[in-house]
């Protein structure tokens, strides 16, 4: 199994093959299962995400139990559809797929978590944003996938890719470097390109603390996948055009590991801090579960 970036681009290197092809042998092997099989499983995570979008982005959309979240994907949608936006249509569909995804999480549908569901929206931000510009094949999509989980496997086994113990940067950080390197694959770079992008992106959202208002992954979980889905297309694409991150990704991965370490707990997802602990996210926890929250718990 490989146990590093650096061996997934040394093996695609002198193998001559892409990362998903890898990933895809390696998943043969440790499973014992067929070439047929083995896809079939990653076509079945393929269609939840297709689900999970198309059922975020239709009619009124869909809204949480709480309140606190819904509605905004089609909000996005319409505002795409205006040609009002900024950011040009493959960032808008990007966000408008990641708020989705995130949305049907909220709202207690299925979705894929890639890598958890906290951060479900961010790969499909991608991958169906990178769809609407080059049309891509089913097959493609599901090499794309593959190539994601080369790097989320080397992440959750030398760092973290959960909240609880990494903060939001384990979440949203590892699923937009993840699809950062993916991206990469797709429109046709290097492996070393594909680990660039990964290290960039995973660079950039360093130190972003996992604060759920109320302790529900709503806010501000839905939008940082955004965050994460439009900064995994701009790192890709800085690989892409041949810039460096100059720190290598599994010194990138060891960082964020230190740093998920060092983090209050206040600030690993127990809703005890940051953007939970305002005043309006106290609020907000009194009125979905009529009770306070203690500031002056012990922190690790």
């Amino acid at each position: 199994m490989y146990k590093t970036v650096a061996e997934i681009v040394t093996a695609a290197e002198e193998r001559e093959l892409p990362i998903w092809r890898l990933i895809l042998e390696q998943e043969m092997d440790y499973t014992q299962e067929s070439q047929t099989v083995v896809w079939r499983k990653m076509r079945n995570q393929l269609n939840v995400m297709k689900e999970a979008v198309e059922r975020g982005t239709k009619g009124e959309g869909v809204f949480s139990p709480t309140g606190l979240t819904g509605g905004e994907a089609v909000k996005m949608k319409k505002y795409r559809e205006a040609g009002k936006g900024l950011s040009g249509d493959l960032m808008l569909w990007a966000m408008e797929n990641a708020i989705a995804t995130n949305e049907v999480n909220a709202s207690m549908g299925v979705i894929c978590a890639t890598p958890t569901a906290g951060s479900s929206g961010t790969l499909p931000g991608v991958l169906f944003a990178i769809d609407k510009k080059l049309n891509l094949t089913e097959e493609q999509m599901i090499e794309f996938l593959f190539t994601a989980s080369a790097f989320g496997m080397v992440t959750a086994n030398n760092a973290m890719i959960a909240g609880a113990t990494g903060g939001c940067q384990a979440e949203v950080g590892s699923a937009s470097a993840m699809a950062a390197a993916a991206a990469v694959e797709l429109n046709g770079g290097t492996p070393t390109q594909a680990a660039e992008a990964f290290a960039m992106a995973m660079s950039n959202l360093l130190g972003l603390v996992c604060d759920p208002v109320a302790g529900l992954v709503e806010l501000p979980c839905v939008k940082r996948n955004v965050v994460g889905a439009v900064n995994a297309l701009a790192a890709a694409d800085m690989a892409l055009a041949g810039l460096e991150n100059k720190i290598p990704a599994d010194e990138v991965i060891q960082a964020m590991k230190e740093i998920g370490q060092g983090m209050p707990a206040s600030l690993r997802e127990t809703g005890q801090g940051g953007l939970a602990a305002t005043p309006t996210g106290i609020r907000m926890r009194m009125k979905i579960f009529g009770e306070s929250i203690n500031l002056n718990q012990n922190e690790d």
